[in-house]
């Protein structure tokens, strides 16, 4: 079963009074008059381009979307800048270095995990790699990271639609620079 963020909440967090109106966004008590939001949580993807204009895909080693490909990132944690995040998910992911990124784009997204959907903030970088190195996936989380050129095959298999429309904005973006 598939459900809201919203949904989940049942009970007033603060006083443990019963939610009358289960999944409306915001949450409010009427008991107790607490509110809150259900903003989106902020994840960050990396298109990482080698020296021939090939992305760094991943496949995914878990859900959602496992076996699919992906853009190499992750959740912005904390205390955390989104260029932060980036420059820790790309290391953790498959080891590698970025030495400068630049916002390319933003997109909202769904995230489905063990039965809740959450509102995500995709933010897509292009980034640039401190030195040309192949990529070191780590087995926990990436089945296989290589450098590919995004065909249409490769775009309809992506794990998240958000993934596919960044790199379709980065490629014309691309052919307008090479015009």
């Amino acid at each position: 079963m598939k459900q809201s963020i919203a949904q989940a909440f049942r009970f007033c967090p603060r006083c443990g009074t019963e939610s009358l109106t289960i999944g409306e966004a915001p949450f409010r008590c009427e008991q107790c008059d607490f509110t809150f939001f259900f903003g989106p949580v902020s994840a960050v993807g990396g298109l990482v381009p080698d020296a021939d204009g090939r992305l760094l895909l991943l496949r995914r080693g878990r859900d959602p979307g496992k076996g699919k490909f992906g853009l190499p990132g992750g959740f912005v944690d904390a205390g955390e800048s989104a260029e932060e995040a980036l420059r820790r998910e790309i290391e953790e992911e498959v080891g590698l270095q970025i030495a400068d990124c630049e916002l390319l784009v933003t997109f909202p997204n769904q995230y489905t995990y063990k039965g809740f959907t959450a509102p995500v903030l995709d933010l897509f970088y292009v980034c640039q790699l401190a030195s040309p190195t192949e990529p070191s996936p780590d087995e926990d989380e990436v089945q296989s990271a290589a450098w590919r050129d995004c065909d249409d095959e490769i775009l309809a298999h992506m794990a998240f639609e958000s993934n596919r429309l960044a790199i379709e904005l980065f490629h014309r973006r691309m052919l307008r620079k090479d015009a």
